[in-house]
């Protein structure tokens, strides 16, 4: 699978956060429902000074040989002011990263984010676990049509 090693600056993201696992039945709704919730409650609208007109889920304070972790999605941000109520901040850390772009076809992208995933395990990359996200880049109708996933490495 390509990729690419890039360096990356700090990032501030702002988002609705919830804790899960890989090893829970549940995980996939838990997910699921933060990106409902971020649309349906317009969390993505008022998210102020925006970075840009990406979305990202971030995954970070992984434990439990990392199979636990939470899970945000949000935007990233200049400033973290005039938060949307629920919305937490955190932080991308600066730092090398493995990126890797999802061309997105016919409007499916969880398929192939979640195949790339179950290879993303298996491949011997030196990861951090400091923070991974995914980068979902919509055109002017909204629709998602790239993403970039970030997996920290050393």
């Amino acid at each position: 699978m390509d990729y690419k090693t890039t360096i990356l600056k700090e990032k501030t993201v702002v988002g609705l956060t919830a804790h899960t696992s890989n090893t829970s039945p549940e995980m996939g709704k838990v997910i699921g429902s933060l990106w409902e919730r971020f649309f349906a409650e317009g969390i993505f609208q008022n998210i102020a000074n925006k970075s840009g007109n990406t979305t990202i889920g971030l995954y970070s304070n992984y434990s439990n040989h990392y199979q636990d972790y939470d899970i945000t999605i949000g935007c990233a941000v200049n400033a973290a002011e005039n938060l949307p109520n629920g919305t937490t901040v955190k932080t991308i850390p600066a730092g090398n990263y493995a990126e890797f772009v999802l061309t997105v076809e016919h409007g499916d992208y969880i398929t192939p984010v979640a195949n790339l995933w179950e290879k993303l395990w298996q491949m011997p990359l030196e990861r951090t676990f400091t923070g991974d996200f995914e980068e979902y880049y919509a055109d002017e109708n909204g629709t998602c049509k790239e993403i970039h996933i970030f997996i920290a490495i050393r």
